[in-house]
Formats: C-alpha cells, structure tokens, sequence
C-alpha cells in the first residue's frame, strides 16, 4: 500500500500515505530502521551513491531511511501541489532552514506582524548578522502587500492565523502579489496542520510545520518539516543536507503514529475548542475571544473562504485586571497545564504578552491575555475548570 491517489479525501492519505510495500514489508506500519552506516554490494555501487539524491535510496544515516522517508511521503501527500518534504528536528529548525535556503545576503525579507516569536528573534538576530533585513507588515495586509515590495524583496514569511493573537491573512492575494513580482513565499502552517489549510494549493512556494504540535499530538516529540514546490526542492533539499539536519527513526516513528489520527483528533479539537471559545465570549469577565472561526475576529471572513475547520488553539482577552489576577485563573486550573507548545491532547493555559513583538502593528487590549490550547478532555469538565478561574480573576482584580 502507498499513499498515491491524489483524488482521496484527506483523512484517507493520513491512513494510507507513505505506506509503501517496500517500506513496511508484511506489517502495516513502516518499522524503525536505525541505521547510521549504510552498506553497498561493491565499490561500483559505493561510487554511484553520490550521484543520487532522493528518499528511497540508501546512501548515509543523514539521508534517511525507510522510517523518515515514510514520513515526508505522508507529509507532502497533505499538502496537493507540494513536491517534497524535508524533516528536521524542531519546528524552529525547519523555519531556519526554509529561510535560509531562499534568502541571500542583502535581501529583504517581508515577515508578518503576528510572527511566531522564535521566527521574529531569527530574523533579528542570525539574519541580520547574515546581511537580510526584515520588514514587519500588518498581517491583514493582504493585496496591500505589493505596495511593500521592494527590488530587493526576495521573500514573504507568512503565518495564518497568527500567533498569540490570530489573525487570519489573506493568503492567496498575498501570494499572487508576490508571484507578480517574482517573490518567493513561505507560510508557517502549524495551526491548520495542512489539513484544515492547503497551503501550497493556495499558492504558496513552500509551506512550514512545527510537527511537535498536532501532527505529533501526543506532546513527547520534536519535529519540523518544510514542504516546497519542485521548483524549490534541491534548493531546500542541498541546504537541509549541508546543515546537517535530521531526525531520528524513533521520532519519525511516532510522528507517523500520530498523523494516523490527525483527522479525528483535529475534528474534536475544533468542536471542544469553539465550544470553549463561544461560551468564553459570553461571560462578563472576558472583553474579547481571539478565535478565527468567531466573526469578530480579525480575518473571519477569509477563514470562512479558505479554510475547512478550525484548530484548538486560541486566545482570550480578560476585561481588566493585572497580570497577578490573571496568573489567580491560571494557577488555580486543575485540568489546564502551565507550559508551552500545544497541539498535544492535554489542555493548556499561558499567560502571554504580545505588545512587545508588535512593530508595524499596535496592540493594545482592555487587561491580560491568556492562550489557551484545548486538548481532547471532556468539554463540560474543561468549562467547569475555567468557570472556576474566572470566579478567582474576579475576586482577584476586585482587590486591587
């Protein structure tokens, strides 16, 4: 079995995708093949190893094997138009990878307002050493986008929705500006997983995953992946080699087991989710829900157009109070953990800032923000546990 079929719906290539008979034998998942040293039948067959560089052929450990090729064939599978996909060992080390393949020193590279805050610290801290300047942009931009290029814009960092404060952008106008002027674009797609948004399909050049997040789901893996057009591919695929990057067959492994139950487990994250979000949006003590399926969203109407579903990440905005009142509601949470990432199927609750990563864009809000990633728990018991919270953020803020 393979994944092929590019006419099956996408909960039948999370199933099937990757799963090459020669891969997996007479089981049905692919085994763990940890492998360092890959050995060769002669000297001839040695000295034509280099002259080949894919998945599906063994070369070095650093290549990969059957276990991670499987991987990047499912992953690629979840994006239609994407020709390739390469694995790294954290989403961060995916984005810094796909950046520095397509960016030159004295580029200007456009990045999004709402960026993911390793992905901003990057740009302002290696990139700029390495001779790029990033331009921040008003993550609604949208078609505006073509009035920012310049003649030494060489790439556009997209992430939809955004993060902390999830903004939906308008990525297909974004990237036909950017096609117009020859402009290369990237979208961290972590949120929608590539199932609830088709980046590539869309029009974007090359699309990021930090895998820890849903794909995984299971909050005990660190993985990132890239996934590009062909016209990028030996581009990404060179750089990713000459770096050195690659991840383990065990964590391949898991990932693979995760991605088996991606379409179930992002089908109840997006029901608790708005569950949770909407009853949120009713209660006095909050003065706004950040969630793109809500229509006073920033973005509403474009995830409406282009996405299929929503995840279980989102933020709310509490009307009031001081950072003390809202770490009462978070301390006192019972079923919510206190710790980043997310995407896992354990709830979470953290206490965030965005103003300070704001600089094309102002953020300013009525009291504290706090992100929530819902996991797969039972709502009602997940409410009960919020309602709770927000009872000692009352008395909390009342105090002072």
């Amino acid at each position: 079995m393979s994944g092929g079929g590019s006419d099956r719906k996408p909960a039948t290539r999370l199933v099937t995708g990757g799963r090459r008979k020669e891969w997996t034998g007479a089981v049905v998942n692919p085994p763990v093949w940890r492998a360092s040293t890959h050995l060769y039948d002669s000297v001839a067959d040695l000295r034509a190893g280099p002259t080949t560089n894919e998945d599906g052929r063994f070369f070095y450990g650093r290549r990969g094997s059957p276990t991670q090729w499987a991987l990047a064939e499912a992953l690629t599978e979840l994006e239609p138009g994407g020709h390739g996909t390469m694995l790294f060992p954290s989403g961060v080390s995916a984005i810094a990878c796909a950046l520095l393949a397509v960016l030159r020193p004295g580029d200007v590279l456009l990045m999004t307002d709402s960026s993911y805050d390793p992905t901003r610290s990057y740009a302002e801290a290696f990139l700029k050493k390495w001779g790029v300047e990033t331009r921040y942009y008003d993550p609604l931009v949208g078609a505006g986008i073509s009035d920012l290029i310049c003649d030494r814009t060489r790439a556009i960092m997209m992430e939809s929705p955004g993060s902390l404060t999830f903004e939906i952008q308008d990525v297909p106008a974004i990237c036909a500006a950017a096609q117009e002027r020859g402009v290369i674009t990237l979208l961290d797609n972590t949120w929608a997983a590539s199932y609830f948004f088709r980046g590539i399909e869309r029009g974007v050049d090359i699309t990021i995953l930090a895998g820890t997040k849903y794909i995984v789901g299971h909050s005990d893996v660190m993985l990132g992946s890239v996934t590009c057009r062909e016209k990028y591919w030996q581009r990404l695929r060179r750089t990713a080699q000459q770096l050195g990057q690659v991840i383990s067959p065990d964590d391949a492994y898991l990932a693979l087991r995760g991605l088996r139950t991606l379409d179930v487990r992002m089908r109840q994250h997006q029901e608790s989710g708005l569950t949770i979000a909407r009853w949120l949006s009713q209660k006095p003590q909050i003065a706004k829900v950040l969630h793109p399926a809500l229509p006073d969203c920033p973005g509403h109407a474009t995830w409406q157009r282009d996405f299929s579903g929503s995840a279980g990440l989102f933020s709310f905005v509490l009307d009031g109070g001081d950072d003390e009142a809202a770490a009462s509601l978070i301390d006192g949470l019972e079923l919510f953990g206190i710790g980043y990432s997310w995407g896992g199927y354990e709830s979470l609750a953290l206490p965030v800032d965005p103003a300070p990563d704001r600089t094309a864009t102002k953020w300013q809000t009525e009291g504290p923000v706090i992100r929530l990633n819902i996991g797969l728990e039972d709502c009602d018991d997940l409410i009960a546990d919020l309602a709770k919270g927000l009872e000692r953020y009352e008395k909390a803020a009342c105090k002072r």
